[in-house]
């Protein structure tokens, strides 16, 4: 079996959500062995959004059982939708084989623009629609290679809102999902198992094969 890394390297240089402080590095000796202390939100690198960071009274991730981070997906290569919107009709092609799985992944292209100014803008996203659709079949989750469900600048998140309310995680900042295949693979995405987590960084892998 083939095991694809999805995940972004975490560093203190990384990409965050504009208004999000960076993560701090500090190495230490400790009793003459080293150490790294790390301060972060848990909404850092390649990670998951849990119902509860949007919706108030909602799940935590660790609310869920271990299976709800993994199981059949697909990618959608999306690139071509620079600067547009991710519309149903785009959408329903893919329906046969939305049916079958229970994540997507969408592939932007945008991971190729990590640690850059032009990561925050102009990435495809879901019209309200099209997010709405998606929550009629059993998703688990949807993974993104952009910041972001939503544009940067609407704060109103309303494909966050629509997709946790039932439930469907979102994993942001996702990488190297050119090197998926095009047929149907097993992901993986375990976040940290925090208490009354609203997210965590998770290590997401794609199994093929």
């Amino acid at each position: 079996m083939k095991i694809i890394d999805l995940s972004h390297i975490l560093s203190p240089d990384i990409s965050v959500f504009p208004g999000t402080e960076k993560p701090i590095f500090e190495r230490k000796e400790i009793e003459g062995y080293p150490e790294v202390k790390i301060t972060m939100y848990t909404h850092t690198a390649t990670h998951m959004d849990a119902p509860i960071h949007i919706i108030k009274g909602a799940k935590c991730l660790d609310d869920f059982p271990v299976d709800k981070f993994m199981g059949k997906a697909i990618v959608i290569d999306c690139k071509h939708l620079a600067g547009k919107n991710i519309t149903l009709d785009f959408l329903k092609q893919f329906e046969d084989k939305i049916k079958n799985v229970e994540f997507i992944l969408f592939n932007s292209g945008w991971s190729a623009k990590w640690k850059t100014e032009a990561y925050f803008e102009g990435f495809p996203t879901l019209t309200t629609e099209a997010a709405t659709w998606l929550t009629t079949f059993h998703l688990k989750g949807i993974g993104l290679d952009s910041i972001s469900l939503d544009p940067v600048p609407d704060l109103s998140l309303p494909n966050h809102k629509i997709v946790l309310a039932k439930e469907i995680l979102i994993i942001e900042n996702m990488c190297n999902m050119d090197t998926l295949p095009n047929t149907e693979f097993i992901f993986q995405c375990l976040p940290l198992k925090i208490e009354q987590a609203y997210g965590s960084p998770v290590r997401a892998v794609g199994m093929v094969g």
